[in-house]
């Protein structure tokens, strides 16, 4: 152990990412750690949905979720990722007071199978679920992000992913004393062999 601690890192590093993720924060995370650590290789896999990181042969997983169900990965919680429900300016959306107002038709939803979701939100009090997708779902967001921004519905997404929307004013924040769950930034690997 003490002659390995004195060898250079070395070895190639598997990891899964969230496609957007990967590009605009996995991306400059990684130039400082080759730099850091140049004998280590990367292999980056972009990609929204979930992987079996150990059929996959993935070091480690970086997925932005709900709480994990996986028994059989190790899950770590780095940070909360707060959503929000977003429109284009102008819209009908951004005068509503009130998500019954939303009908599942209007509710864009984000689905890794590109499926329906419910959307569950609550007032701090009162809660209310809404189905999103009947009409439009998809497993990237930013196709929903676009889509809400050229005025087709209302996207649920994270606040960070939407960041530059919203500065621009290409989106809006909608019915923000409604808000869902928290996802979570997880890193999950193989169990220990």
């Amino acid at each position: 152990d003490i002659r390995n601690a004195h060898k250079a890192d070395q070895g190639r590093l598997r990891i899964s990412a969230p496609t957007w993720f990967g590009k605009a924060v996995l991306q400059p995370i990684l130039s400082g750690f080759r730099e850091l650590h140049p004998k280590i290789s990367f292999e980056i896999s972009l990609s929204d949905g979930l992987v079996d990181i150990v059929d996959d042969d993935f070091d480690l997983a970086i997925r932005i979720s709900s709480q994990p169900s996986d028994k059989f990965t190790i899950w770590r919680k780095i940070r909360v990722v707060p959503r929000i429900l977003v429109a284009a300016p102008g819209s009908r959306f951004v005068d509503m007071q009130h998500p019954s107002e939303l009908t599942p038709d209007d509710c864009l939803a984000y689905s890794g199978e590109s499926r329906r979701e419910n959307w569950v939100l609550s007032d701090g009090g009162a809660s209310m679920t809404i189905p999103a997708g009947q009409a439009f779902s998809a497993n990237s967001g930013e196709v929903l992000a676009d889509m809400a921004a050229d005025g087709a519905g209302v996207a649920l997404l994270p606040g960070f992913h939407i960041s530059e929307h919203l500065k621009t004013g290409r989106l809006v924040h909608i019915l923000p004393g409604w808000s869902p769950p928290d996802l979570w930034l997880t890193l999950y690997y193989p169990p220990y062999q």
